[in-house]
């Protein structure tokens, strides 16, 4: 179908730690109820597991970017990468803390008020974001093999969707940067008003882990546009695309100390850099309680404007109209793409009664044929979750789900004996006030709930303290309309799912987030807005 494979074609996104509520240690295997039990052994992925693929790439940055140079930590420390295929270590990657991070602002600082950034002319920064924009292009391979050995993302997708959309962004802000323009305003009496609007000065920006390098270009993509200098922290699981990505950006002819790349942690790298009273502005994407967190600090120190992409419980509505074969291989999308790993997953799938028990058959019997394994492997649709420490997290989660009285329909376990791979799961019978449905798992677990009429959805999809995004599946423009303005959220797919293009904006309502990601709506989080009035004496008019 026409939505699905515009679906399958493009992306989905962000960050997100869950909140820990589940404190058990780690479980033993879980068992299913009944005959899901038989079907949790028929996950045939062990020989992809067991035996990794050499990346087709080397590691040759692990050091801070700082001041246009790649330098070691002021402490010496280093922190290791891991591969989540196995659990080894990659590389080890300097570690940076609140002195390096000190470096960092200082030479941004004065790149914005001293250096040429600022002052160069919104042409040549254009110029220098679109010859970012061919490099990436042209380390398309390179980029993709790096970030499937750190996130353990199936090296299709970053290959073929996500470093083209990386430059694809890049290339949309390159073209506004010559494009922002302010206003004549006209006043009461013989005045003559500009508003002008200016870059805020050094932005602080923190991105996560689940997508490492295209989240590197949402952020970094408009604080250059408007003119802004950079300071960011990379999340500790995935340094080495930022790395590789900012090493480009100097070869595109971006001066020194423009972009700085500081790996760390968020304790000590991200708390300096949130509380950083030369920090003129901050971003961050990550989980609701970390994004709490990092406005406190922010407000605490100089006020900076925070905005904040956050964490998501996005309800899939599937209507009584809808095509089964289709809903089921949509929402199977939207749920366990990038290992359920996004921001926007459509974690909470609501299917009207009248196509229930039809739709929950179905939907086992795609998870079941989902493709789990090495990520470097062709044909992979399922890699390993990022560390052991997520891997560990849905394991109880699956295991609350379980204990809650959810019916178990498939999957549950973990998958091989190496590395954090999770077994595609799917929960029937989940109700609303479950742990698995109330929760961002942020892993491979479907849980799909039953409702009655639109007026029953609608409440119950708005009953969460997240608001970032929303799918609906129906024939019915009506109902479709309905929803629309209905949902909570700050996107809403219609018979489609995580379409992602650089102009349309990102992000969400109520505990979702602050602000929105890309468009022309995120220009504004990089300007200030500043009114200029002079007298005019003998105007010819007013």
């Amino acid at each position: 179908m026409a939505a699905q494979m515009a679906v399958l074609s493009l992306l989905s996104r962000c960050l997100h730690a869950s909140p820990k509520t589940l404190r058990p240690s780690l479980l033993p295997k879980v068992k299913a109820r009944g005959a899901a039990a038989a079907v949790t052994q028929r996950f045939s992925t062990a020989a992809a597991i067991e035996d990794p693929i050499a990346p087709p790439v080397q590691v040759n940055y692990t050091q801070l970017l700082i001041d246009g140079k790649f330098v070691d930590s002021a402490s010496g420390k280093t922190f290791p990468t891991l591969d989540p295929r196995t659990g080894e270590v990659i590389a080890h990657v300097q570690e940076g803390d609140a002195e390096d991070v000190n470096r960092a602002v200082r030479a941004a600082r004065k790149a914005f008020d001293e250096g040429p950034w600022p002052k160069m002319t919104a042409y040549e920064r254009s110029r220098i974001l679109l010859r970012f924009a061919d490099l990436l292009d042209k380390h398309n391979d390179e980029l993709a093999a790096l970030e499937t050995w750190d996130n353990g993302k199936p090296y299709e997708q970053a290959a073929n969707i996500e470093i083209p959309m990386c430059s694809r962004l890049i290339r949309y802000y390159a073209g506004w940067a010559d494009k922002i323009h302010g206003l004549i305003v006209p006043a009461d009496g013989p005045h003559h008003v500009q508003v002008l609007h200016e870059p805020i000065g050094v932005a602080g920006q923190i991105i996560p882990w689940n997508f490492p390098l295209l989240m590197f270009a949402w952020k970094v993509g408009p604080a250059l546009a408007t003119g802004n200098t950079i300071v960011l922290k990379s999340a500790e699981q995935t340094p080495l695309t930022a790395l590789y990505a900012a090493k480009l950006l100097h070869e595109a002819g971006l001066p020194d100390g423009v972009v700085n790349v500081v790996s760390g942690y968020g304790p000590t790298a991200g708390a300096a850099l949130t509380s950083h009273m030369d920090v003129d502005k901050l971003a961050f994407t990550g989980s609701t309680e970390t994004g709490m967190i990092v406005q406190e600090l922010a407000a605490r120190s100089n006020l900076k404007p925070v905005t904040l992409e956050l964490g998501g419980k996005s309800p899939f509505i599937i209507m009584d109209d809808a095509d089964v074969d289709q809903a089921v291989e949509l929402a199977h999308f939207a749920l366990f793409f990038n290992q359920g790993q996004c921001c926007c997953a459509g974690s909470r799938t609501f299917v009207h009664e009248s196509v229930y028990d039809e739709f929950v058959e179905k939907a086992k019997a795609r998870a079941l044929k989902r493709v789990v394994g090495d990520p470097f492997k062709k044909g992979v649709e399922q890699g390993p979750q990022i560390d052991d420490e997520q891997f560990n997290k849905v394991l109880r989660y699956i295991r609350s789900g379980v204990d809650c009285g959810a019916t178990l329909v498939t999957g549950g376990e973990r998958a091989g004996s190496k590395g954090f791979y999770i077994q595609p799961t799917i929960f029937s019978d989940v109700k609303d006030n479950m742990a698995i449905a109330q929760d961002e798992i942020f892993g491979p677990v479907q849980s799909i709930l039953k409702f009655k009429d639109l007026n029953e959805v609608i409440q119950r999809a708005n009953a969460s303290k997240y608001g970032l995004a929303a799918g609906v599946f129906t024939n019915n423009i009506d109902t479709a309309n309905t929803l629309m303005r209905a949902l909570r959220v700050g996107t809403v797919w219609i018979n489609c799912f995580d379409i992602f293009d650089a102009a349309i904006p990102f992000g969400g309502y109520k505990m979702s987030g602050v602000g929105r990601e890309k468009g022309i709506d995120c220009l504004k989080n990089y300007l200030q807005v500043k009114a200029v009035v002079s007298p005019l004496k003998n105007a010819a008019w007013l």
